[in-house]
């Protein structure tokens, strides 16, 4: 069994896990540091943006990892980034459903970012609606990562048919 489908039977019952019962765990530290590093980057813009900078910067990091590997022509590389992105989205989903009972612990301060968002547009109400969706919309990618990953893993598609040239 090559790495790569040893690694994809491997993914599969962590992104069942993920769509099914996401918590907090091992790789949200990774993205609680993006998180926060987004905020020092968007500080300078008004507190808008550096409210949405820790989600931005979490969400960034993955899909840049995975636009330089399918740059590179590196396709199944770049298909388990995405499912890297998909969990750092439920993450910013958990958080974001978080917004009106304020219960997870803050790192950065004490201001609840989402709660902040949220409130200047009147939808704190509606986190958890949107939280869901989210969740959702991210499962959604989680999926098809893993599929996509799955068929070059399992020679269901060739990489050159997947992953441009450089």
């Amino acid at each position: 069994m090559t790495f790569q489908r040893a690694l994809t039977v491997a993914l599969v019952p962590y992104v069942v896990w993920l769509v099914a019962a996401y918590r907090w765990h091992f790789l949200d530290g990774v993205n609680l540091l993006f998180h926060e590093g987004g905020h020092v980057v968007f500080f300078m813009f008004g507190q808008t943006l550096y409210m949405l900078g820790g989600t931005i910067g979490q969400l960034f990091f993955p899909a840049a990892c995975a636009a330089h590997l399918w740059r590179q022509g590196r396709a199944f590389e770049a298909w388990v980034c995405g499912i890297w992105l998909a969990e750092s989205t439920m993450y910013m989903a958990e958080y974001l459903g978080d917004a009106k009972d304020m219960v997870l612990p803050l790192v950065g301060g004490d201001t609840h970012d989402w709660h902040w968002l949220l409130g200047r547009v009147g939808l704190v109400d509606w986190c958890r609606p949107i939280a869901w969706v989210i969740h959702m919309a991210a499962s959604a990618l989680a999926g098809w990562c893993l599929w996509r990953a799955a068929a070059l893993a399992f020679g269901w598609q060739r990489e050159a048919d997947q992953a441009p040239t450089c």
